[in-house]
């Protein structure tokens, strides 16, 4: 595979990573696009969520490295880290009663030192994140009292209040319905597009992967089978070769994007 030509963000050169006998990630290669919408797409246990948390620098590897903007993660400190970077988890769990507001103000720690406290720029920070996630008339209800698709934009919100250049989001869309998934890839997408926040975002649907992507990165049993644009990367045979899934790729006739249909077995037809 050829390197495409554009500006990265960061760099992943010979990253392995595993927990004991057990390889996660096999000497990855990658670059991933500054200012893009950035897909992970991929098999349950193909290292997805294990290459986020590398990006991220909440994990060091076994061997490689990742650089952001030319310098090595695992060397900077938290809280700079923090400040260049956000990172969403899958599963995010709040406090008892804590309200929405609070929870967004955490995303702020990363600029507190004991000379400053918080600031006009930390409030500022907040109520844009809030505003942003149409969360503001719900500022002060406590987490538990939203609903599924709130409490992900609450959880977005409080990655925006880090106002960081990166976002790196595993499986934002979990549990949510159709109608909630579109609504936060929607605040996804504006972020991107009329901020410039680079977005790289693990995903299972395949379809509003591709919708929604500007680069895609597909892997399998901890490699990457297949980089590039959703024309490149969701075609039949590698969908095949990803999910044993035999397939049809159509144009989906709204985003004129590739469109998975998957093929009935002998059994069901």
């Amino acid at each position: 595979m050829s390197s495409p030509e554009y500006k990265s963000i960061l760099d992943i050169h010979d990253l392995t990573l595993g927990y004991g006998d057990n390889i996660i990630l096999n000497q990855l290669f990658l670059r991933i696009p500054e200012g893009k919408v950035s897909v992970i797409i991929g098999p349950n246990g193909s290292g997805k969520s294990t290459l986020l948390k590398a990006l991220s620098g909440a994990i060091s590897p076994d061997s490689g490295q990742v650089n952001l903007h030319n310098k090595n993660i695992s060397k900077l400190s938290p809280k700079a880290r923090a400040r260049s970077l956000s990172l969403l988890p899958q599963v995010n769990t709040a406090p008892d009663g804590i309200t929405v507001r609070e929870l967004v103000e955490r995303g702020r720690y990363a600029y507190q030192t004991w000379y400053r406290q918080w600031h006009k720029d930390d409030q500022h920070a907040v109520d844009n994140a809030l505003q942003y996630t149409d969360l503001s008339h719900q500022a002060e209800r406590p987490m538990q009292e939203l609903s599924g698709g709130q409490k992900q934009r609450a959880w977005l919100a409080l990655v925006l209040a880090q106002n960081t250049p990166l976002l790196l989001l595993d499986e934002p869309t979990t549990y949510l319905d159709i109608g909630h998934q579109i609504e936060v890839l929607n605040v996804c997408q504006n972020l991107n597009k009329h901020q410039g926040r680079t977005i790289v975002m693990v995903l299972h649907d395949l379809n509003l992967a591709a919708r929604y992507a500007d680069f895609m990165i597909a892997m399998k049993d901890g490699n990457i089978i297949a980089t590039g644009t959703p024309q490149d990367v969701v075609v039949s045979s590698i969908i095949n070769k990803l999910f044993n899934l035999p397939n049809l790729i159509i144009s989906d006739p709204v985003s004129h994007t590739p469109l998975v249909v998957p093929q009935l077995s002998q059994a069901h037809k």
